[in-house]
């Protein structure tokens, strides 16, 4: 994975997908990073040899959005063996169903009928329906029926992205998690989605990675392919009240690593609401030390894993999601880690994109005896130290 900081600016043709607007400037620039993070693959050959791309990020001076200049859409192959399902973990599980509950109580969602688009394998959309006796309707290209449990008889799955053709089944709440940043030209679904629902009063909530945690947070190992757009809240603010919907409410969530948003039709036609030049001007300092950060991670990184190589110590990283495959890409990791661990079943036994690392889940530890595990979120710490210690590890933790 190459490095390197951008020195030419972008084509003054290209114009914000948010807000049109023409003053973009590139910032960060890294290549060869895969294509999909959350693609499953079984042999190690096919994982090594996965589809890339490029990443060159430009922030709009007009209302702060940041986004993939060189992303490219025809890349994008959503199937049944993609994988990012992260409600294995208890953590992750309680912190969902908090969501469903403030929806419920919030928006009285008893006995009422429920989208959700971007439902991955149903788990959220189910919860909504058992919680609130609801009925749901997911739209999904990549899901798979899972069987066996009765909350799925409440719902119906449609194996296809969401469109206007949909617009006839209606619902009382629209939920649409995690699917927004990896959208082409959100501006262009926003909009769509608005015209579905035409006059019904309905809610839509959304959820996207905040970019603040990325910048701030020097979550640096966020930054991928998949997503092509990185929301902080005033530019989500602008996508949707320009799109016609009223924001009922903003939040960050799950310690500041997601936004929420609430938004409704709106009844009038006024205009967006405009980013605060106090937040554009902290977001600009903020993208333009990130590419910077992030050479300096990838560098403290390699040294550190050579100097357990060279000791003859097992590291193993933690969580095979995105911020997984991102780190062991950019440090372009071969022997140095040969396993990364996942609770997530479905992973199990395959391969890290890119790099070919097998997947394991935690049970392989109690033989594999690590000195070192990298955990890839801290948010689940004290889950994956509880885990260890029921494998009986003496390993070293750290937060990567």
């Amino acid at each position: 994975m190459v490095i390197h900081r951008v020195s030419v600016k972008p084509p003054a043709q290209l114009q914000c997908p948010v807000c049109g607007g023409g003053k973009i400037e590139a910032f960060f620039d890294i290549s060869q990073v895969p294509v999909h993070c959350n693609l499953l693959w079984p042999k190690r050959d096919d994982a090594l040899s996965a589809p890339r791309g490029e990443i060159r990020l430009g922030f709009c001076h007009q209302c702060g959005h940041i986004y993939n200049l060189t992303f490219s859409p025809d890349l994008m192959h959503y199937s049944i063996w993609y994988e990012n399902s992260l409600h294995f973990s208890s953590r992750f599980q309680s912190y969902a169903r908090s969501i469903a509950e403030r929806l419920i109580d919030r928006y009285d969602l008893h006995n009422k009928e429920i989208i959700e688009i971007g439902s991955g394998k149903g788990e959220f959309l189910g919860l909504l329906c058992e919680l609130g006796n609801n009925r749901g309707i997911g739209f999904d290209p990549g899901y798979v029926e899972p069987g066996g449990s009765p909350t799925m008889q409440q719902v119906t799955f449609i194996q296809d992205y969401y469109s206007e053709q949909y617009a006839r089944y209606q619902a009382d709440l629209i939920c649409c998690r995690q699917t927004l940043e990896h959208l082409y030209r959100p501006g262009e679904f926003v909009a769509m989605l608005r015209r579905s629902i035409g006059d019904r009063k309905t809610v839509a909530f959304f959820e996207v990675p905040n970019v603040l945690f990325m910048l701030r947070g020097l979550s640096v190992w966020d930054v991928i392919y998949e997503h092509y757009s990185y929301f902080s809240a005033g530019s989500l603010v602008y996508l949707f009240t320009a799109n016609g919907f009223e924001v009922l409410s903003i939040e960050d969530t799950y310690e500041g690593q997601y936004l929420t948003l609430e938004v409704e039709p709106k009844a009038d036609s006024s205009s967006a609401r405009a980013v605060e030049e106090r937040e554009l001007t902290q977001l600009y300092a903020d993208v333009s030390t990130f590419q910077e950060h992030f050479k300096n991670r990838v560098t403290y990184w390699q040294q550190q894993l050579g100097h357990y190589q060279a000791e003859g110590k097992r590291v193993v990283v933690w969580g095979a999601g995105s911020k997984g495959v991102t780190f062991l890409n950019a440090l372009g990791v071969k022997s140095e880690i040969e396993y990364v661990v996942d609770i997530n079943p479905r992973k199990t036994g395959m391969h890290v994109a890119g790099t070919g690392q097998k997947i394991v889940d935690p049970s392989f530890l109690r033989a594999y005896r690590p000195d070192a595990i990298l955990i890839m979120n801290p948010i689940y710490e004290n889950e994956i130290r509880a885990q260890a210690r029921a494998l009986d590890l003496e390993a070293e933790f750290l937060l990567v």
